[in-house]
């Protein structure tokens, strides 16, 4: 069950995160050794090849796994479990398909303490924040991919988190929504003001977003080198600053650009 923690700030701070897997003892870790500070307000992508553990350090952040070595603090607390302060989008949507938009995302809001009017008001301006004004009544099967993952984003958001977990939320999704959703997710980080972390096959998705840009290496799942993206927004991917620290970063894979962004 998720609980409110009232901290003094929404730095992130992992301290030599190790993690093996139940009956994992005699190969090597999924993590070993991560040390990964993120500031307050920082948009963060970690990319690496199928198998490098991104995801399993997202669940760590987020307080879905507590089995792993050493410590991970946001805002000077060790996370020990799920927190409203923390919130999670997943690839896939998972909304309760017999419930609307508006009750999907209200979903969040059961442990948030919050008046029926607060919640009311608050599921409202989220709606409106990811663009599906007039949509509140459909249901999942009546919304295409793109606007489901809206219902998504907009319920990891609706209880303000200081901190935003984004396991490849769009990586399911077409070339076009894909775009015009990483744009509106841009546009939202910059309103919003939150800290987001969004882990990724997709080096150009990374670049496009990100601060700083997180390389992960296979496993044993290790940081192999975090690269400060130091491109002024909003960014073009046809620049040439842009392709360059692309395709630097893609180097790293060894694979073709093409296979990094749809693995």
């Amino acid at each position: 069950m998720a609980t409110v923690s009232v901290s003094r700030t929404s730095e992130l701070n992992l301290h030599h995160v190790s993690k093996r897997f139940a009956g994992d003892d005699h190969t090597l870790p999924v993590l070993d050794r991560i040390d990964l500070s993120v500031k307050s307000g920082e948009f963060v992508a970690i990319v690496g090849a199928s198998g490098c553990g991104k995801s399993t350090l997202l669940r760590l952040i987020a307080g879905l796994d507590d089995q792993f070595d050493s410590d991970i603090e946001f805002g000077g607390e060790r996370i020990r479990t799920t927190d409203l302060a923390r919130g999670i989008v997943f690839q896939d949507h998972r909304l309760f398909p017999w419930l609307n938009v508006e009750q999907n995302i209200a979903v969040a809001l059961k442990n948030s303490g919050r008046s029926k009017e607060e919640k009311r008001r608050a599921v409202a301006e989220h709606i409106a924040l990811v663009g599906l004004k007039g949509y509140e009544g459909h249901h999942p099967h009546q919304l295409s991919g793109g606007m489901a993952q809206r219902v998504a984003i907009a319920r990891g958001l609706v209880n303000r988190p200081k901190l935003l977990l984004l396991d490849e939320p769009f990586g399911a999704l077409d070339a076009l929504t894909r775009s015009r959703l990483q744009n509106e997710l841009r546009r939202i980080w910059e309103r919003e003001q939150i800290t987001m972390i969004l882990v990724t096959h997709d080096v150009d998705e990374a670049v496009f977003l990100a601060d700083r840009v997180v390389v992960m290496q296979a496993r044993p799942g290790r940081i192999g080198k975090v690269v400060k993206v130091g491109l002024q927004r909003p960014r073009s991917r046809s620049d040439a600053a842009f392709v360059r620290l692309r395709d630097e970063i893609l180097a790293d894979f060894s694979v073709p650009h093409d296979a990094a962004a749809v693995a």
